[in-house]
């Protein structure tokens, strides 16, 4: 293994997922050359404000309340790397560590959090592949999930720490609607988890980052400055820039979803109505309805008009108004549709 001749610790100051989630990109993949980071060892340290983070292959439509996020303001995020849904608020911690891929050591990190969440009387460990668990009262819990990248000359393993996360906003986002959406993507798979401050109340954000930068520096035996990060980065580096405006974007976000089914029907006074979507990358790539309609020019213009659309209510109602245009008689019929489907999508 190489030897680790310089230490790198970052702490953001801003919430926005977006933002930190850009900058984990950014020290992934621009912020050092190879040869730097053969000798480097990167901590970044790091909490989002009400966010929904999804991994790289997931469906947010079907990990998710999508309906209950656009009413209750809540952010959704596609990290980059595998695993599955989690909710972040200021209660949950996480972090990241960056390696070059040949000094890579999962077990060294988990130990730097194990060895710091243990400084406060608890007993902390890893389990499996991914999971850090703690011994309570109740028996064995989890507390942190993590996930993994690489690339062909570098790693990085990140992770979530519950400290006094809402875990009752938890269910409200992480359960979708009762759907009829059959998707090809990574689910997610739920656990019996607890916050660290139900087995020790003196545990904080701020506390914990300093134990764990303290034990980072005494598994390396090295010290260094702790750098600030905010959105001031932004202005400085286009490559972060580059990395912000994608993870923002809606195509990132939603648009890589994974090809799903959306099979919905409802009984309205003037007939049936049996809807199937094939979803790929938020396109509605084809569209069949069945129905006991005695309009059938409306059913074949629906189907016309949903197809080759986003995955939008916008784009529902701007392809719904067109058939409005061309049966004007039944466009009371129209309106009805539109209102029911548009709940069912969101």
């Amino acid at each position: 293994m190489p030897t680790i001749t310089k230490l790198r610790v970052l702490i953001s100051e801003t919430f926005d997922p977006w933002f930190n989630i850009a900058t984990e990109n950014w020290i992934f993949r621009d912020m050092l050359d190879p040869i730097e980071l053969e000798e480097t060892k990167i901590l970044f340290l790091w909490r989002n404000d009400f966010t929904v983070v999804i991994g790289r292959f997931q469906n947010p439509w079907t990990e998710c309340n999508t309906a209950k996020m656009e009413e209750d303001n809540i952010l959704l995020a596609r990290r980059q790397s595998g695993g599955g849904a989690v909710f972040h608020d200021l209660g949950n911690t996480n972090f990241t560590f960056l390696s070059s891929k040949n000094s890579f050591d999962k077990a060294a990190n988990n130990k730097i959090i194990t060895s710091a969440i243990n400084s406060f009387g608890l007993n902390s460990f890893a389990s499996g592949r991914n999971d850090l668990l703690v011994d309570t009262q109740d028996g064995e819990k989890k507390f942190s999930g993590s996930a993994f990248k690489e690339t062909k000359d570098r790693s990085f393993h990140h992770g979530t720490l519950l400290i006094n996360a809402d875990m009752n906003k938890l269910g409200q986002y992480l359960n979708p609607d009762k759907k009829k959406l059959e998707s090809k993507g990574i689910t997610s798979v739920r656990a019996r988890v607890i916050n660290l401050q139900e087995v020790c109340p003196e545990i904080t954000h701020q506390l914990l980052c300093d134990r764990i930068i303290s034990e980072f520096f005494n598994y390396y035996e090295s010290e260094c400055e702790i750098e600030i990060l905010d959105h001031k980065y932004l202005q400085t580096l286009p490559k972060l820039q580059e990395h912000y405006l994608k993870m923002s974007n809606w195509d990132w976000r939603f648009g890589e979803a994974p090809k799903f089914n959306h099979q919905m029907s409802e009984r309205f006074t003037w007939g049936s109505m049996d809807v199937h979507l094939d979803v790929h990358k938020a396109i509605v790539e084809k569209a069949q309805i069945f129905s006991d309609s005695l309009h059938p020019e409306m059913i074949e213009l629906l189907m016309a008009s949903l197809e080759n659309i986003s995955y939008t209510k916008e784009s529902f109602t701007k392809a719904i108004a067109k058939v409005k245009v061309e049966l004007p008689m039944i466009s009371d019929y129209l309106l009805e549709f539109e209102t029911w489907i548009l709940k069912e999508i969101s």
